[in-house]
């Protein structure tokens, strides 16, 4: 199976058009960290593959994440594009804020590059933007960055369409990093039209909703699930969601896949431009995600699916809703 390559962004370089989410190889949500060795062996046959684009983030597992990526392409950096989010102060587990500072950017950028054993960064993202600096200063301290040959080039991440615009009007942004799925579609009002007329890539993640769309997902969940936090995960919403869920799982038990291959292929053919980010910490995730990519839908199947999984269509949010 060949993986198809997408230009990311109008100006920017050619990479995979499934991209690999390597936050879950980290100790995320308060759990343990997944098995080194395999994290290591899924991302190099992920390359082997010919999926090259990595997400990380210099804050997954306070820089685990990083050291580990670093780990699996030493010996073979030109095979990997590497997408760096940074911003996101956590202590001990906890979410504190965000520092978005020039002076905090310049010290990140360094302890990232020391972690993943490189020169320069593939693409270079705050994970958010809260208002607390001046767009400007965020991204022109990146634009620096660009010149100085740390980074390539410039992604965004969690913003609205008014920042995007913004943020672009001072530096080209090559990559909008965002969640997306059947179902959360919020971003197609507004953010999704700006991107493409800005010719900018969309790194689409949470393509099956934070387990919703798996269809393996029964309500009410386990005490300790971490999808408890969540409004659409609690009560009634829950038992009303999974019953849209069943529309998936019909389907694709028709067509012989699973339902997160659908939601997944489901994203893939939203546009040229659209990358999922699927997260995988096992190899043998591979060859059902790179399967996903190749799923086509006929008009009757992508009506049915955009009807059921209409706007508003789910109950309650994530942290995905804005």
């Amino acid at each position: 199976m060949t993986m198809t390559q997408i230009k990311l962004g109008n100006n920017g370089p050619l990479v995979s058009k499934l991209g690999l989410g390597c936050m879950r190889m980290s100790p995320v949500w308060g759990g343990a960290a997944s098995d080194e060795t395999e994290s290591i062996a899924t991302i190099q046959m992920a390359l082997d593959n010919g999926i090259n684009f990595l997400n990380t983030g210099d804050f997954y597992g306070a820089g685990h994440n990083e050291l580990l990526v670093g780990k699996a392409i030493k010996g073979r950096r030109d095979d990997a594009f590497i997408s760096v989010k940074f911003g996101a102060i956590f202590y001990n587990g906890q979410w504190l804020g965000l520092d978005l500072r020039p002076i905090a950017i310049k010290n990140f950028i360094n302890y990232s590059l020391v972690r993943l054993g490189i020169d320069t960064i593939d693409l270079y993202q705050p994970c958010r933007l809260d208002g607390s600096i001046p767009v400007e200063d965020v991204i022109g301290t990146i634009a620096d960055l660009i010149k100085e040959g740390k980074v390539r080039h410039l992604g965004v991440s969690e913003i609205t369409a008014e920042q995007l615009r913004k943020a672009n009007s001072v530096y080209p942004v090559t990559a909008l990093e965002i969640g997306y799925s059947l179902a959360d579609r919020q971003i197609e009002t507004d953010l999704l039209p700006a991107a493409k007329e800005l010719g900018i890539a969309v790194v689409a993640f949470a393509n099956t909703a934070e387990g919703l769309l798996t269809g393996d997902m029964k309500a009410p969940l386990a005490k300790g699930d971490y999808q408890n936090h969540f409004t659409r995960f609690q009560g009634d919403n829950l038992v009303k969601n999974l019953e849209k869920v069943e529309v998936l799982k019909q389907m694709a038990q028709e067509k012989g896949f699973t339902p997160a291959q659908l939601a997944i292929a489901w994203v893939n053919t939203q546009g040229g431009h659209i990358m999922p980010l699927v997260s995988m910490s096992r190899r043998k995730r591979l060859p059902e995600n790179m399967q996903a990519m190749e799923i086509a839908f006929t008009p009757a199947e992508m009506d049915m699916l955009n009807n059921s999984f209409a706007q508003g269509a789910i109950l309650g949010g994530t942290y995905l809703q804005r």
